[in-house]
């Protein structure tokens, strides 16, 4: 069929831009991110804090919201004439070399509190002094007589910043280090290093401090590496057909400010400098009970984990934290629209806290979706009856909330999935250019030793890396009170002759009481994960909850000793359960770079504390090891990996047994095909 007629397309494409138009007409809910004028008044607040007339040297590294306490939150739900909480901004700032943490109370405009931080780590690093940073190589002498020797066009060289990680020396420096690439007639950098030149800038002089240059391997050659379609030569790939999604009753969601409503489904959807998007006060409608039930409190990815593999001397400190370190909000990107997001989708703008304090938009940061994928919801045809013949159909449909953050060479696609069955799908997405290193190998054959990686083309290895997102997951089923049930699936032998089986599998259940009982490596052994509320039960008597069901499961092979590991101990478990803390939010901790791993949900979990029948956080950690391959190269087709949550006796039937199917749309100006 011919597409649908271009008036239709079109106002769809405007009634989409009034639904964004009409978001700015609400009432501030508790939980909203920081507006930009809150963001104007809390730099002002800090600058005038400081009795210095010149305090140039003063940069934000973290703006956003001090989330309110959880018991005023839901006080004030219970009952929204009360005031609501207060609105609170956390801020960390660099000045004087010293890092500096506020809690601003944004109603009075006043400092609720202001203290330096001595310990290890420093705050996540600030755009615009990086983009200072990749400049001064090219204005430092030696650097420029490397690239004279290696025979490069200095005004075709791009740098970047790389953290250095901790490995057993205190640093007194807050520094990164800087390596750089020669782009050779293509925009696909990354696959072309310059390598033997190790650079350490000083962030808070902003200056080269070290500089060495060891050996010269060639820059690749950088012949097909160009992913910008206007540089594609033949033979070209297949032609991807246009398709459309057309919704004349329009989308089927609304949006209130940050509050989006969809079939069954209401929740708060926030930005984050730090997490990218926060996920609150998930519930979903009991048409039985007839009300909204609590699911989710508050849930976002709480770092990533990248270590790469190559020990050597220019790589063994590639051992990122992107949300930690660099900021997976302060690395968004803004989305393309038919492009990242199909036509029928909605996007939202976000505000983050630039270096010197003040607002900074980011279009397009979200996007919002009905997805029609063609899938099932749930179907079943009778063929047992005579002399009838039963098909009941539901086609599946979906809610997607859609951020990418592009931290240097990796696109990172974060998706939360809702469905009306009450599930939640949590996947990522990885796409973007794999972290290469030059080398004279030009065939598999040649090479002798371990390089750590996979000969993808000549003169480049992709190195092996890992990727471990860890998500914190405040879930609060039917109230705050969970515990978290592990049904171990369990192989019995058949001893008597009552059966002709031999063996069968049962279920034995257990409750873990402290934060020890909760650590769970995957794979180990079968069992059903679920948080259960123990204090509401159905009509036949079982505990109402939501299960776990993991992804393709993968943890860190690293000794725990290392010292990468030792600051990402997060990833030794997939699975962990805390008590609520609000201030446990961020699994790699407060001040990630150069940390020693001494405020991680590692160490917190130490403590022991009891979780059963408490107000509990659920942490999973999505792993991925990542073998390169040639099909990586050079643009890498998205890699996907997620984790659902599942109702399991949350209702005490079937919630889509009764869902009415969508009427058949009628195409108006269509044509068969010739």
């Amino acid at each position: 069929m011919a597409m649908a007629s271009t008036s239709k397309l079109l106002f769809i494409f405007l009634f989409s831009i009034f639904i964004i138009d009409s978001i700015s007409s609400y009432e501030q809910h508790p939980l909203d991110p920081l507006s930009p004028e809150e963001l104007n008044l809390t730099q002002t607040i800090v600058k005038d804090s400081f009795p210095y007339s010149n305090n140039t040297t003063l940069t934000f590294h973290y703006v956003g919201l001090d989330e309110p306490d959880k018991s005023l939150l839901l006080s004030w739900l219970s009952k929204p004439t009360n005031k609501p909480p207060p609105r609170r901004a956390l801020v960390i700032t660099r000045f004087n070399k010293q890092t500096h943490e506020f809690i601003i109370d944004l109603a009075n405009r006043s400092i609720i509190s202001n203290h330096v931080y001595a310990g290890y780590g420093y705050p996540t690093l600030g755009l615009d002094e990086q983009t200072e940073a990749i400049q001064l190589p090219l204005a430092y002498d030696p650097f420029i007589e490397s690239t004279r020797i290696r025979g490069l066009n200095l005004s075709a060289i791009v740098c970047s910043t790389f953290t250095v990680g901790w490995f057993g020396k205190i640093g007194k420096k807050r520094v990164v280090k800087v390596q750089c690439f020669h782009m050779n007639d293509t925009v696909n950098l990354y696959l072309l290093p310059i390598e033997g030149i190790q650079m350490i800038v000083d962030l808070d002089e902003m200056k080269i401090i070290e500089y060495s240059d060891g050996f010269q391997v060639p820059v690749p050659n950088s012949e097909g590496t160009d992913y910008r379609l206007s540089k594609q030569k033949p033979p070209f790939g297949p032609r991807i057909n246009r398709a459309a999604i057309m919704q004349p009753d329009g989308p089927g969601f609304q949006i209130d400010g940050h509050t989006i409503r969809w079939l069954n489904w209401v929740f708060h959807l926030s930005f984050d400098a730090q997490v990218g998007p926060i996920i609150s006060l998930a519930s979903i409608y009991d048409s039985e009970k007839h009300k909204y039930r609590s699911v989710l409190y508050r849930g976002h990815i709480s770092e990533l984990f990248v270590p790469y593999q190559d020990p050597t001397e220019d790589y063994y400190f590639k051992t990122y934290f992107d949300c930690g370190e660099f900021g997976c909000g302060l690395s968004a990107a803004s989305l393309v629209p038919l492009a990242d997001c199909p036509n029928n989708a909605v996007f939202m703008d976000g505000y983050h806290a630039g270096q010197n304090g003040k607002p900074v938009k980011v279009s397009n940061v979200f996007c919002i979706f009905e997805r029609h994928a063609g899938d099932i919801m749930w179907r079943h045809t009778e063929f047992g009856i005579p002399d009838e013949l039963i098909t009941e159909v539901r086609p599946e449909l979906s809610l997607v909330v859609r951020m990418v953050a592009t931290v240097g060479n990796y696109d990172y696609i974060l998706d939360w999935v809702f469905k009306p069955s009450g599930s939640i799908n949590i996947q990522v997405g990885l796409s973007g250019i794999l972290e290469v290193k030059a080398t004279t190998y030009t065939h598999s054959d040649q090479i002798k030793e371990d390089v750590y990686g996979t000969l993808l083309t000549d003169n480049t290895i992709g190195l092996y890396h890992d990727h471990f997102f860890t998500y914190r997951l405040d879930l609060d089923i039917d109230g705050v009170d969970n515990s978290f049930v592990k049904h171990n699936l369990v192989t019995k032998i058949v001893t008597d002759n009552t059966t002709a089986r031999k063996s069968y599998w049962t279920v034995v259940s257990e409750t873990a009481n402290t934060e020890s009982e909760a650590k769970i490596r995957l794979g180990r052994k079968p069992a059903e994960l679920v948080i259960v509320n123990p204090n509401k039960k159905t009509k036949p008597g079982n505990r109402h909850g939501y299960r776990l069901i993991p992804g393709p499961t993968a943890r860190s092979l690293l000794l725990e000793d290392d010292y990468p590991q030792i600051r990402g101990a997060f990833t030794q478990y997939n699975v962990w359960v805390t008590p609520y803390n609000k201030s446990e939010k961020w699994a790699g901790g407060r001040y990630v770079d150069q940390s020693h791993g001494q405020d991680t949900l590692a160490v917190w979990s130490l403590r022991n504390r009891e979780i059963d029948n408490k107000d509990i956080v659920l942490w999973y950690v999505i792993g991925i090891h990542h073998v390169p391959c040639q099909e990586d190269f050079p643009l890498m087709p998205t890699l996907s990996s997620g984790f659902e949550l599942r109702p399991t006796n949350f209702f005490e039937r079937s919630p889509v047994l009764k869902v009415i199917p969508p009427k058949p749309v009628t195409w108006p100006n269509c044509s068969a095909s010739p």
